[in-house]
């Protein structure tokens, strides 16, 4: 599947913004220029040489805490999906496999969750268990988990039903041989858009929850919060808010440019893609490479 997105434009766009984004994650606070956390005389100044983006309304710089606060806002969106993944996934493979209780108890709660306003819910439950990134992002990767439920369900109920599953099981193959050599083949694909969908859907959810000030202690960087300090004065900085919303919408757009392109190499239009380069090469080579003097 890698290969096949690699092979489209799109695909190959979205990996180098992801990577990018993945370096200023793993690389960010050595790239730093200045301590993102110092504070000096010099508030709100604009571009200089010194200070590329200029700095904050308490004097710091504001390259070095967006490229500090990257860590929290990848870390924080792969939290989301991953939680979402195990929690929303599993149960929906297994729902269809482990009778009919365990189906309509993991539909109602999937409902359920589905009904509960995640922002609310998240600051509700952070209240109780404390200010932290790691319980807002768990909060939240469960809350978003009824869309791998739902998308595991759809998939293996669509192979619930062949003739090879339905012979595993009369030979008296067990749930998880099943899901590991039958299911998880047909179920990896739209797993693997949803997971591409949830990781962008988790870089606006960390944003607006730190734009708030949750889940993270002042004054730890991160894009969301830079993006509400920022507002605060616009007066004297207009400029301010661009580099973080930018870097914000541009990871979401590669996270959903990733999530089109492995939905259009897998299943059905995937097995097209492939049939349509490979006639297209096959014509190629009947063709032949044109003669020296032009056409033929």
């Amino acid at each position: 599947m890698v290969r096949r997105v690699l092979t489209l434009t799109s695909g190959r766009i979205a990996v180098v913004i992801l990577a990018l984004i993945a370096l200023l994650a793993l690389l960010g606070p050595w790239l730093a220029p200045q301590d993102p956390l110092a504070t000096s005389d010099d508030a709100l100044a604009a571009y200089s040489g010194s200070h590329w983006l200029g700095t904050d309304y308490l004097g710091r710089d504001v390259l070095s805490r967006l490229l500090d606060g990257s860590r929290i806002s990848v870390l924080g969106s792969l939290e989301v999906a991953s939680v979402a993944l195990v929690v929303g996934a599993v149960p929906g493979t297994l729902s269809v496999y482990l009778g009919r209780f365990f189906e309509w108890f993991t539909l109602r709660l999937a409902d359920t969750l589905v009904a509960l306003p995640f922002l609310l819910f998240a600051i509700a439950v952070i209240a109780l268990l404390g200010n932290g990134i790691t319980q807002a992002m768990l909060v939240t990767g469960v809350l978003v988990s009824p869309l791998f439920y739902r998308v595991s369900r759809a998939a293996t109920l669509a192979v619930a039903r062949s003739p090879y599953v339905e012979a595993a099981i009369v030979s008296g193959a067990s749930v998880g041989w099943i899901v590991r050599r039958h299911v998880g083949a047909k179920v990896l694909p739209p797993i693997a858009v949803a997971l591409a969908q949830t990781i962008g859907v988790g870089f606006v959810i960390v944003s607006s929850l730190t734009f708030l000030g949750i889940g993270v202690q002042p004054p730890e960087p991160t894009w969301g919060g830079l993006l509400a300090s920022d507002l605060g004065y616009l007066s004297h900085r207009p400029w301010a808010p661009v580099a973080p919303a930018l870097l914000i919408m541009i990871t979401v757009w590669a996270c959903n440019l990733l999530a089109d392109a492995i939905r259009d190499v897998s299943g059905e239009a995937g097995r097209a893609l492939a049939n349509d380069r490979k006639a297209r090469a096959s014509r190629r080579a009947a063709v032949g490479p044109l003669p020296a003097g032009g056409s033929r």
